[in-house]
């Protein structure tokens, strides 16, 4: 305990790092603020009484902090800033315009941000129409206004919070410690958590319908450590290749001659399989909910159902089969094995070129089968849980996308805190290690930070 208030004595000590941590908690208590205001012309009483969204609604809720039930300005929060950039990142493998801006340096990410902001425009704007329609009943707005300009006005509202809450996540990347999307994401999440935590302890020890008792409660606590411990092992996981760097003399200096190490991620996708996997499992909901002819269909309806097995053995292959997509086209061996080349380096015992670019994809290849089966293992606790009567809210926190993010983000933040703290001359946060973030991913433009 003494070393934890140490800790916390030199972090405050660095008036860089102390300025850059309130900061990042001034902004991220104006998005939270944020969460709370409705939409002008919706009566928050209503909303209030339309109880929990499930299924993909209830992840998008839980990824916008609760604003997406509420009809809150920031009710699509930065989802569409996060679909902008994955299909600007997609574009780069495939538009050889978008190609060349990734190999543009500064200049060429400052036109790819521009690209993400106008296509996140445009992604809003379409998303405000379909929430507008789909998720605010009737009753809930005021009969003053009419559905058109009701409708006209909450798309501006919508689209304005939307780029204000990217506006705040530039700041904190800039301004604060950390990713700012990412942390904000990261608050959404966990502020749904303790009520869900509440919520179960309440199923749990007290009510008429009460079950288990506390001793059910605490295992499922030590259940939900064990799970977190289990996410890190998978988001930490690395297979490091040797690289050796050719000596040379430039005037009196000599450089090079050292052994260095590539890192490759045992899942080097991140949390984006399970992205894509989640929205093909809701294909088979919305098939039966367009086609009620079909929908009592016994094979839809297993599909549909989360805790099912069918739903969950499919849910799993996909997750698998989109780990290989995502790491093929965010890990480019030939760049890799082509950047060695230029700067004298190569892999003990393998050839350079071709030779060096077919070694590192067989590595990769073999280290991503155990990285996607475990993410896919991870994805569908979720629904073990379920299974075991555990509250849904509470479960989501027990796999899935959600723990994923959280896990990643808080390792990356302290990492942060960390670096700060050891250039400074202070001891880090572990006494033994360091604590690692979440490492860059080499593409062809070099490296970019993982997605989410």
């Amino acid at each position: 305990m003494k070393n934890f208030f140490t800790t916390l004595s030199n972090i405050w000590k660095i008036e860089d790092l102390r300025v850059r941590i309130i900061n990042t908690l001034l902004f991220l208590l104006i998005y939270r603020v944020g969460a709370y205001v409705t939409l002008p012309g919706v009566d928050a009483n209503v909303i209030s009484n339309q109880g929990a969204k499930e299924g993909l609604m209830g992840l998008l809720n839980m990824f916008a902090g609760g604003s997406f039930s509420r009809a809150s300005i920031f009710a699509l929060g930065v989802m569409p800033y996060i679909s902008a950039s994955i299909v600007v990142q997609l574009l780069g493998i495939a538009v050889p315009y978008f190609a060349k801006l990734q190999k543009e340096g500064e200049s060429g990410r400052s036109k790819i941000n521009q690209w993400t902001r106008y296509l996140t425009i445009a992604i809003t704007m379409a998303q405000a129409v379909g929430y507008v329609r789909s998720q605010i009943t009737p009753n809930a707005i005021n009969p003053a206004l009419s559905s058109g300009l009701f409708t006209l006005s909450s798309i501006f509202v919508l689209t304005a919070g939307t780029l204000f809450v990217m506006w705040l996540g530039e700041k904190i990347t800039d301004k604060g410690i950390g990713n700012g999307i990412s942390l904000i994401i990261m608050v959404g999440i966990i502020a749904q958590l303790p009520a869900a935590i509440i919520d179960e302890f309440n199923s749990r020890v007290s009510g008429t319908n009460a079950s288990g008792g506390p001793l059910v409660f605490i295992v499922e606590m030590l259940a939900l450590v064990g799970v977190i411990m289990f996410t890190i092992l998978v988001v930490q996981g690395t297979r490091k290749i040797a690289v050796q760097y050719a000596k040379r003399i430039v005037g009196n200096k000599q450089y090079g001659g050292v052994r260095q190490y590539i890192p490759l991620k045992v899942n080097a996708a991140g949390v984006m399989p399970i992205i894509f996997a989640q929205a093909l499992m809701f294909i088979p909901a919305t098939i039966s909910s367009f086609f009620p002819s079909i929908a009592a269909n016994s094979v839809l309806i297993s599909l549909s159902s989360y805790t099912s097995w069918l739903h969950n053995l499919v849910f799993a292959i996909l997750i698998i089969l989109f780990t290989y997509f995502y790491t093929a086209i965010t890990v480019n061996p030939k760049q890799m094995s082509d950047d060695m080349k230029k700067n004298g380096g190569f892999i003990p015992g393998v050839a350079p070129g071709n030779a060096t670019s077919e070694f590192i994809d067989a590595v990769i290849s073999r280290i991503t089968l155990p990285g996607s089966i475990f993410l896919a293992i991870i994805a569908i606790i979720p629904a073990l849980a379920n299974i075991f009567h555990i509250n849904s809210q509470f479960a989501r926190f027990f796999g899935g996308t959600s723990l994923i993010i959280l896990v990643g983000v808080v390792l990356d933040t302290l990492q942060q805190i960390e670096s700060h703290l050891l250039m400074r001359h202070y001891d880090g946060l572990m006494k033994t290690g360091r604590v690692k973030g979440r490492t860059a991913v080499p593409t062809a433009a070099g490296t970019v930070p993982p997605a989410i």
